[in-house]
């Protein structure tokens, strides 16, 4: 069988210009498109072409630079150098600009606060577009790596640990020296020894100013990296990092939201991300669903005032567990009198409030220990049976039913699946499974550009790249 070689030195006619080296229905062309319908005076990005000074490179084509470039995993500021000079599809997009690191650096250092609006105008682009529809909202969570070591976070404990080594190297070198002065015998190095002396000194004070730092800012833990950072925890182990959060529409699966908090958990989230997303929308939705993870009854209250359904089971509910035979559910609540009566017919009465929100009921430690069930039931003598209530229990019982209806059911299934497929093309397909920038607002940019350029590869998918051309354009 014959082979077909090439050949580096064959002369041809090149295209006349760029335009001809990307097809009509290239994906770029989208990118492009999206770019060119973005508010700029609503991200904040100045276009003034009259400037006098030196001249700058065009906003456009920095931000489209970076759009396409996230969309394809090229995030970094020398990477995306490099496609300028090499890539036709980001040679056709930057009209042949040719920025350095430094310069698309700086750009999105600068614009780190437009760049997080970017996703809240997409959104708004694909309502328009009748893309979103915003009557079921899926409310999800992941962590994401920061630009951190996690060897870099200190703790009050690991500072006075550290301190203690510190201060006894620096007594060690002390008597050092001063054995090195009796002796005079010159093996030592007082040089060298002053040297470690003042780096000892240093790391202390270092450290000090770590100890300060935590108390100044009431928090337990700090990263000297990036101090806006926290330790996550998950399946690859504890690192510093971040939780993003996303908001997606039941429709399309397109994102309407996304954040990043400074925290290893979902629990006081919900809220202020369906907030948000409403805000986005132009009108509350009529369903938010979400996993167990967001079970705070605080949060899931402040939505339900909206007249929104709210489908989030409780940590029960999530991982049930076969009842025991004096469980609480176990336990019949008489409203009328507020009161409790067990498996045996005994009445546990409200007793006060034990902890925040908790009231407690009990039958004495005399009628327990004349109970039949005494020490399967409760093993107390003194007290007896507790059982605890919260004081919003009503409203705690109606999301457990709420949850377990049918049709409820039938949305919670569809969770994993538009919930969890943003944050799979974001970490594997767009190779971001850590983010460059450092502290929230930086963070924030990132997720902004990531959830929108998932946006826009949803959307390719949907409509093809010159139906989404046509309809950005109008």
């Amino acid at each position: 069988m014959a082979y077909r070689y090439g050949s580096r030195a064959q002369q041809t006619f090149l295209p006349a210009s760029v335009e001809d080296y990307v097809a009509s229905d290239a994906p770029v062309r989208a990118y492009d498109a999206f770019v060119e319908a973005l508010d700029f005076d609503g991200l904040g990005i100045e276009l003034d072409s009259g400037k006098v000074g030196n001249s700058s490179y065009d906003p456009k084509a920095m931000l489209k630079l970076l759009v396409y470039g996230y969309s394809y995993g090229v995030r970094s500021s020398r990477k995306l150098e490099r496609e300028t000079h090499y890539n036709l599809s980001f040679i056709w997009l930057t009209g042949g600009l040719k920025p350095d690191h430094k310069t698309i650096a700086e750009f999105r250092r600068k614009h780190k606060s437009a760049l997080s609006q970017v996703l809240k105008q997409c959104a708004r682009l694909c309502v328009e577009l009748d893309l979103i529809e915003g009557n079921t909202l899926f409310v999800d969570g992941t962590n994401v790596r920061a630009s951190a070591s996690v060897s870099h976070h200190w703790t009050a404990s690991r500072c006075r640990k550290r301190l203690k080594e510190i201060d006894r190297r620096i007594e060690e070198i002390l008597s050092e020296c001063d054995r090195t002065d009796d002796a005079e015998s010159g093996d030592g190095s007082l040089v060298k020894m002053g040297e470690e002396l003042a780096n000892q000194e240093a790391l202390r004070r270092k450290v000090v100013g770590i100890v300060e730092q935590l108390q100044a800012g009431g928090r337990s833990s700090v990263n000297t990296t990036d101090a806006d950072c926290v330790r996550t925890h998950g399946r690859q182990g504890s690192h510093a990092g971040y939780r993003m959060q996303a908001v997606v529409d039941g429709k399309h699966g397109l994102l309407v939201q996304a954040d990043v908090v400074a925290e290893n958990h979902d629990l006081n989230q919900l809220a202020d991300q369906v907030d948000a997303a409403h805000e986005t929308l132009g009108e509350a939705s009529q369903t938010v669903c979400a996993d167990a993870g967001y079970a705070n009854y605080d949060e899931l209250e402040k939505i339900d005032q909206d007249k929104t359904k709210v489908i989030v089971p409780s940590r029960g509910q999530a991982n049930p567990d076969p009842a025991k035979p004096f469980d609480k559910s176990q336990f019949a609540y008489d409203s009328e009198h507020d009161v409790y009566v067990c498996p045996a017919g005994q009445v546990l009465r409200y007793r006060g409030i034990e902890e925040e929100k908790k009231k407690v009921y009990r039958a004495g430690g005399r009628v327990c220990r004349q109970c039949r069930h005494f020490g399967q039931c409760t093993g107390s003598r003194k007290n007896g049976r507790k059982i605890v209530r919260y004081v919003n229990e009503e409203f705690r019982e109606r999301m457990a039913a709420q949850y377990e209806q049918e049709d409820s059911q039938a949305i919670y299934k569809l969770r994993k699946e538009k919930a969890e497929l943003p944050f799979g093309h974001i970490k594997r397909n767009l190779k971001a499974g850590h983010f460059l920038l450092r502290g929230l607002a930086g963070v924030r940019a990132e997720a902004s550009l990531l959830a929108s350029c998932f946006n826009v590869a949803r959307m390719i998918s949907l409509l093809g790249v010159r139906a989404l051309q046509a309809k950005l354009a109008t």
